[in-house]
């Protein structure tokens, strides 16, 4: 993939997009990282906590080593978690109603507005079909309380779960029979997260958060391979598990493999609010709302982007967590540093530029090649 090529003919990041990923459940796209993960690491494995973990040794004596490798407090420094997240944000099923529909709440903080009503996917044990998310109709007066109080021109409330329910058109017999209960999760469907051109730089679609993120490093594994370059010291790449309800993979993965870095790969919010911009270049976190993130790792990421002549954006992010930042409140990491894609709408329909996911992946690939001590200076680098 060149920088300009166009991410609407990414058909990896296309199928990423379209296979469905609850928190708890992400199966599915696990499988299709691990498909395009494993010819380019030199060790591969799926942990307890169902992360997917790519190893590359910085020696090429390597294969088959890395999942023989347990942290311990004396060699912690010898190794780079990077993560990306593979869950989404999606419902979970509270109760089967006695006409069959559903009623549903949050799985990961979002609310009914963010992917508006329409078809959504339910994964059923035993099967997996389109449903109706639905607030009901328009033409109703104060009879129906719970649509009325969501009119603008009336009670102008806004939209909740409370005021939504999920229309199946089946049974409760039908719904038991497809393995429909309480804790059975609903996806947006798959006809509403197929990328489209924003003009002529940018596309977009639900799901770049984590997708995009996701796509960017295992583009940058590739990238190691390509350029035939070993990092300068093992690295972890990390596909996290139910980052969305708090980094409850990625906080394992900390605790459980070598090194002392852990390194978020995320969708950054575009707001000027933190002076970033979706036509900017990478997000660099210098904090968000559970840490600090390490100032010299943060100069780092902004020194390679600058290299690049990407002009990053620092950023300093409320009501923002990560992988990484949950690791290091929680003292399971004792470094950390966040680089984003910079996304229009995060927790919507989400727009990068086309650059984003290349530009995201070769700071990946250049910071884990370049030693600390050879990485260019902010004041050589920026153009």
């Amino acid at each position: 993939m060149t920088p300009h090529e166009n991410l609407c003919a990414d058909e990896l990041l296309q199928e990423l997009l379209w296979t469905y990923g609850p928190c708890g459940q992400e199966d599915a796209v696990r499988a299709v990282c691990a498909r395009t993960l494993q010819s380019v690491v030199d060790d591969m494995w799926v942990d307890d906590a169902g992360n997917l973990i790519g190893f590359v040794g910085a020696s090429p004596d390597s294969a088959g080593a890395g999942r023989h490798r347990v942290r311990h407090p004396a060699s912690a420094g010898d190794g780079t978690r990077v993560m990306a997240h593979l869950d989404e944000l999606s419902m979970l099923v509270k109760r089967v109603e006695p006409d069959g529909t559903l009623h549903v709440t949050q799985l990961g903080v979002m609310y009914p507005g963010n992917f508006g009503l329409g078809p959504v996917a339910v994964l059923g044990d035993n099967e997996t079909f389109t449903a109706v998310l639905t607030l009901g109709s328009e033409h109703t007066t104060k009879e129906s309380p719970r649509i009325w109080e969501t009119k603008p021109d009336q009670g102008d409330r806004a939209l909740d779960w409370q005021h939504v329910y999920v229309f199946t058109g089946r049974t409760p017999d039908q719904l038991d029979a497809a393995g429909v209960h309480a804790g059975t999760r609903l996806c947006v469907d798959r006809s509403k997260r197929t990328l489209v051109d924003v003009g002529d730089d940018y596309v977009g679609s639900y799901f770049l958060d984590d997708r995009a993120a996701v796509r960017a490093l295992l583009r940058a594994a590739q990238l190691l391979r390509d350029r035939g370059q070993r990092p300068t010291e093992d690295v972890y790449l990390v596909f996290t598990t139910n980052e969305e309800i708090g980094g409850v993979g990625g906080s394992y993965a900390a605790a459980t493999l070598p090194g002392t870095l852990t390194l978020a790969l995320e969708v950054g919010p575009t707001e000027r609010e933190y002076a970033t911009t979706v036509t900017g270049g990478p997000i660099v976190g210098y904090s968000d709302a559970l840490c600090v993130y390490d100032k010299d790792i943060a100069d780092r990421l902004m020194r390679t982007a600058n290299a690049r002549g990407l002009s990053p954006q620092a950023a300093v992010l409320g009501a923002f967590e990560s992988d990484a930042s949950h690791a290091k409140a929680n003292g399971l990491t004792p470094r950390a540093g966040l680089l984003c894609l910079p996304t229009l709408s995060t927790h919507g329909f989400e727009v990068i530029a086309r650059t984003a996911i290349e530009d995201m992946a070769a700071i990946v690939a250049d910071f884990l090649t370049l030693s600390p001590a050879s990485s260019p200076s902010a004041s050589s680098t920026q153009r």
